[in-house]
């Protein structure tokens, strides 16, 4: 029988968890002339090309900004049109998904999401639950305050309910947070060229890496990942320390 063919080693000493602000559809499309929604469309292919790219990145997971709970307060047609952007999405690529390993989790509040659209959300992830090659995590109604709020309250559930006893701290806060189960987030990165996290991944962003790439989403890709990737080897993580010294006196005999 002729061997399974092998994926090519992933570099070891990149990040593991990218989380992406997916910023820059609406001046993508404002330059060509185009209306909002084809920005919106471009930047959904922009997804499906970094997914497959994160793997051979040595990336296992990616975490993206869908849609926030600001993002309510939008005008009624373009939140329309990116719900619409789900349905598309579920429907061209949950089948790759699924046979290329990838496992699908959404982040963020399910409560006043359109009936539909919950519904995909459970189908999508029970669909690839069993995945473990790579975790594409997608906040969607996702707000980082909220989801902190979100944590604490379902901790105090859980005190009123006997599961739980003691104060509240951080391992306890940060196993009610959406994000509990993936790996920590090494690096957060946003396009476009503005510099703020909007809310996203607050907690998680502690000790993250920060990069701002001007490059407008739906222009994104492998090469602009392979970027991130470079930077991120570049920098140094403390966690708080101090960076250690290129050589340690000897100490004297005596």
């Amino acid at each position: 029988m002729p061997a399974k063919p092998s994926h090519p080693a992933a570099p070891t000493d990149g990040p593991r968890h990218v989380a992406l602000i997916m910023d820059g559809n609406g001046r993508w499309a404002q330059a060509r002339g185009l209306p909002r929604a084809m920005g919106h469309r471009e930047g959904v292919q922009a997804l499906k090309r970094t997914v497959q790219a994160a793997p051979a990145l040595g990336i296992t997971c990616l975490t993206v900004f869908g849609f926030s709970t600001e993002n309510w307060s939008r005008p009624a047609e373009e939140v329309s049109d990116l719900m619409g952007l789900v349905r598309t999405y579920v429907a061209s690529d949950l089948k790759r998904l699924e046979r290329e390993g990838v496992r699908v989790r959404i982040l963020g509040r399910r409560a006043g999401l359109p009936a539909d659209i919950a519904a995909i959300i459970d189908r999508t992830e029970a669909t690839t639950a069993h995945n473990d090659r790579f975790t594409l995590q997608v906040a969607f109604n996702y707000g980082g305050r909220a989801d902190i709020v979100d944590a604490a309250r379902r901790h105090v559930d859980r005190v009123l309910a006997g599961e739980a006893t003691g104060p509240l701290d951080e391992q306890a806060l940060g196993a009610g947070l959406s994000t509990a189960g993936a790996p920590p987030v090494d690096v957060i990165v946003r396009t476009s060229g503005e510099q703020r996290l909007s809310n996203f991944l607050l907690w998680e962003a502690a000790y993250a890496e920060l990069v701002y790439q001007h490059v407008l989403w739906p222009d994104y890709g492998a090469e602009a990942l392979a970027d991130v990737v470079e930077q991120y080897r570049n920098r140094d993580r403390r966690f708080g320390g101090r960076a250690a010294p290129n050589a340690a006196p000897a100490l004297a005999a005596g």
